[in-house]
């Protein structure tokens, strides 16, 4: 904090409430020397009379927003008015308070503006993530180890035209794998085209698929089915699972042949086309039940890809949110700030049983009914806005008594770390303190470190006396 007055005793008694509140605080009297303060102290939230000589707040909430951006001011004046408080929240103020200021007003005025700044930081450490993500995976969103796994088996089998089996959820992101997989393939100029075998009768289905002739059928008209359309590309057939039997046998033809047959049409017409097969349904229990060909199945399932749930990789929930936030604020024009800590950790609480799919609906929801520039717990549906519970669970950590603090803390950072896969804004968050102090408690934990190894370098150096 920087408190900044040139009412000496005003200053020291805001000095004394806000270290009670355990804030590291400094002074000034006037303006200009509150500036070259900020310089090199960089303080996070500034407390500021509106009248003093030299620099008045005005001019120095416009000069500490050049020095340190990210700080927030407050002002304070016996002299208030409307004009001007609606002045220096034009100026980029965060709050203004009418002396005499009250103890609580301030304590409580300078955590919503902490608060603040912390949201602000952790959403831009999730932007950063996301388009580290996404720098380095496409599309697929997440840092968690099974989305690590998955982006490096993607990366393996992408160049080659091998069939692939994506298993998984409802809801995981099977076609967005499968678009990853051609985006990184040597076919990725050629069409992609993508069919859900669950969603078209058996009636029509086969007439997508491989086309059909002129009087195939009543109304039927030449036309070139989806295998045709994705010749020297790829094709996904979705919910593979439900494919009818008498469909699996033409689909056998196509992987053993490379060649299909139109509906009423009697020549073979050959495709290169790669596939790719993705279903929730369990395949090896549909063999065993008569649903699905053993021999189709072997065809299939020469590399399987398993898509983790989204209960398996909770670190990634976060940077999930932030890509659904920033697409629908887009997609219906809102520019919101961002999300509030308090929507974050229902989010974090949630089981996502529909998986992604069900993430970004719910995002969707809650960008559209915010009403204040931040999306709060209560635009989340309710399902989701009313979880409970600290998700991931932390392990549990024994201490002897008098066991310092500093090492306490020291051992419960770096087991929440390892927890949560190294994602430092979700331990922060678990923590229940902001990315940034978790950021500073870790280089503190590196410089201690690092002065105990001179300290043990020195001790092992032979002294003069010695020599």
């Amino acid at each position: 904090m920087l408190v900044v007055d040139d009412e000496t005793g005003h200053a020291e008694s805001l000095q004394k409430i806000l270290e009670k509140e355990g804030y590291e605080v400094r002074t000034a009297g006037d303006g200009a020397a509150a500036l070259e303060l900020a310089r090199g102290f960089s303080p996070q939230v500034v407390l500021t009379d509106l009248v003093m000589p030299r620099l008045s707040g005005t001019e120095l909430l416009k000069g500490v927003k050049t020095v340190v951006p990210e700080a927030e001011v407050i002002l304070m004046t016996a002299y208030g008015t409307v004009e001007n408080a609606v002045e220096a929240m034009r100026e980029g103020a965060y709050d203004f308070l009418a002396k005499p200021v009250k103890r609580s007003a301030v304590v409580a005025t300078v955590k919503r503006a902490l608060e603040k700044q912390a949201l602000l930081t952790e959403n831009r450490a999730l932007r950063a993530e996301l388009a580290s993500a996404k720098a380095s995976g496409g599309e697929l969103v997440g840092q968690s180890p099974p989305m690590q796994k998955l982006r490096e088996l993607i990366r393996q089998v992408a160049p080659s035209s091998a069939t692939v089996l994506l298993l998984g959820e409802s809801g995981t992101g099977k076609e967005r794998v499968a678009r990853e997989i051609h985006a990184h393939s040597q076919r990725a100029s050629k069409p992609f085209v993508a069919v859900n075998c669950a969603a078209l009768p058996e009636t029509i289905l086969e007439s997508e698929l491989f086309g059909s002739e002129r009087g195939a059928f009543t109304g039927a008209v030449s036309r070139e089915g989806r295998f045709e359309r994705a010749n020297g590309g790829t094709m996904l057939l979705d919910e593979i699972g439900d494919l009818p039997l008498a469909m699996q046998v033409k689909l056998l033809r196509v992987l053993q042949d490379g060649e299909i047959e139109r509906l009423g049409g009697g020549t073979p017409r050959k495709v290169d086309v790669r596939i790719i097969a993705a279903t929730h349904r369990d395949l090896k229990q549909y063999v065993a039940e008569g649903k699905f060909r053993e021999d189709l199945f072997f065809r299939l399932n020469v590399i399987t890809l398993y898509i983790p749930p989204l209960r398996d990789r909770r670190e990634d929930i976060a940077l999930l949110a932030s890509h659904f936030f920033q697409r629908h604020c887009q997609k219906h024009n809102k520019p919101l700030r961002g999300l509030s800590s308090e929507a974050l950790e229902a989010l974090m609480a949630h089981p996502w049983r529909g998986n992604v799919r069900e993430l970004e609906n719910a995002m969707e929801r809650a960008v559209v009914l915010c009403r204040g520039d931040t999306v709060q717990r209560a635009d989340l549906p309710d399902e989701v806005a009313n979880a409970v519970g600290p998700v991931p669970s932390a392990e549990e950590l024994t201490f002897r008594v008098g066991t310092p603090l500093a090492e306490v803390e020291r051992q419960f950072i770096k087991a929440t770390l390892a927890k949560c896969g190294d994602d430092k804004t979700l331990a922060a968050r678990l923590l229940g303190i902001s990315a940034r102090t978790i950021y500073r408690r870790l280089e503190e934990m590196e410089r201690s470190t690092a002065t105990l190894d001179d300290e043990r370098e020195r001790a092992d150096e032979p002294s003069s006396e010695g020599r």
